[in-house]
């Protein structure tokens, strides 16, 4: 048996594993509380996303390649009694962005610039080198996919990637890709996009998939409306508000080409969303509009018009945000990407999901953040925000039980 087709076993063995668990049992202690509310720990990297395991007993960090800072790598930290430590980085080809584990979390699958990158966690954590199981590179116009961020259906048998530099999602049929040695013929097709997509969030019962558009389609003939980022002095319009598109997650499947099912206009460069626990409201960060805006879901479909419920001002260039307190509160960070340096601390806002009618009166206070914080996840017990913050180099904990909040300064 050739050292590739056991690799594939392998990789089918752990699929057909969902009810067992990826890791050992939890040790005790994963989960605890750290001695402050806020933690920073520094990693040999610039992290774009932080991913907690399904335990809570690991963080599983990308790591980009950038000039005069290494190569690629997947960050390991271990979480345990209350401590975050940095054990080991793993060497990844490509460009690691954004990365989500599998339902049953034994594989770890990364947006990988060009490709796409499987990963087995077992062995990522116990310090395996033949841990990545595969990389799916497909030929494009350019070689320029811009694979940023995934997303995967309940059932793991499907998966969306944000091809950001091409303006589309694949769509990839898993159990095909374990079967054909991951072979590019395991893409189902592609989901046409406006400038930029970035967000990939199901409804809850995963009939529709919601993503942004940072420049909606220029098929929609939208007005320009919004200025270009970064610019100060120049506030004229050259391109159009930034979309919230709405996929038929069934129909995507067979025919993703024809799978878009609506746009709503979403502020000027929207680039992360993320959903309330029930479903009920989206919240998307417009960065070039300094804002996070918050939808009605039932009436991006019935009523677009009328769809958006609030524009609520926060700080520059917002990017990340994460949905906390059983949905009682909406995170976001304040990038300042555009202007700031690694030398610069920025921040996080807080909302009150309750009162986000009032605008600007719903804002709770903010958390202090180091040099543009990007991506934002919880984990699986509600009890921590992991933040990465890219140009600082570091990872930062929060435990939202004990927030330190400030009066905001947006």
């Amino acid at each position: 048996m050739t050292a590739a087709r056991a690799t594939v076993i392998a990789f089918v063995l752990a699929a057909a594993s969902a009810g067992r668990s990826v890791v050992a049992q939890q040790a005790a202690g994963c989960n605890d509380a750290p001695a402050d509310p806020v933690t920073f720990v520094d990693v040999p990297g610039s992290p774009f996303q932080a991913l907690p395991s399904v335990d809570g007993c690991w963080i599983f960090v990308s790591m980009p390649g950038r000039a005069a800072r290494g190569a690629a790598t997947i960050g390991v930290l271990r979480r345990a009694g209350g401590k975050i430590t940095v054990e080991r980085t793993m060497p990844i080809q490509g460009n690691p962005t954004g990365m989500v584990l599998t339902h049953d979390g034994r594989t770890l699958i990364v947006a990988d610039g060009p490709r796409l990158a499987f990963v087995d966690v077992d062995k990522l954590v116990k310090t395996r080198r033949d841990a990545v199981l595969g990389y799916l590179d497909e030929p494009a116009p350019g070689g320029r996919l811009g694979r940023i961020y995934a997303n995967v259906t309940h059932d793991d048998k499907t998966l969306f990637v944000a091809d950001e530099n091409a303006q589309t999602i694949s769509v990839v049929d898993l159990e095909k890709i374990r079967s054909s040695r991951f072979h590019a013929s395991s893409i189902v097709g592609k989901i046409p996009t406006g400038t930029l997509p970035i967000a990939l969030s199901f409804s809850p019962d995963e009939k529709l998939l919601y993503t942004t558009s940072q420049w909606a389609p220029k098929s929609l003939n939208w007005p320009a409306e919004c200025k270009r980022e970064g610019a100060t002095a120049d506030t004229t319009s050259v391109n159009p508000q930034g979309a919230i598109l709405i996929v038929d997650v069934e129909r995507a499947r067979t025919d993703p080409a024809h799978s878009l099912v609506g746009a709503v206009p979403a502020g000027c460069s929207a680039v992360r969303l993320v959903l309330s626990p029930s479903g009920d409201r989206a919240y998307v960060t417009a960065r070039n509009s300094n804002a996070l805006l918050v939808f009605d879901t039932d009436k991006l479909r019935s009523d677009p018009g009328h769809a958006r419920i609030a524009s609520i001002p926060v700080g520059t260039a917002p990017v990340g945000v994460a949905v906390v307190d059983n949905g009682r509160k909406v995170i976001v960070t304040n990038s300042n990407r555009f202007a700031g340096s690694s030398n610069d601390h920025q921040t996080l806002t807080v909302v009150d999901a309750t009162k986000v009618e009032s605008g600007a009166g719903a804002i709770v206070g903010s958390l202090p953040a180091g040099a543009f914080p990007r991506e934002m996840r919880v984990t699986s017990d509600g009890t921590t925000l992991i933040v990465t913050n890219f140009a600082s180099n570091s990872v930062e904990i929060i435990d939202l039980a004990r927030l330190p909040l400030s009066p905001s300064k947006p």
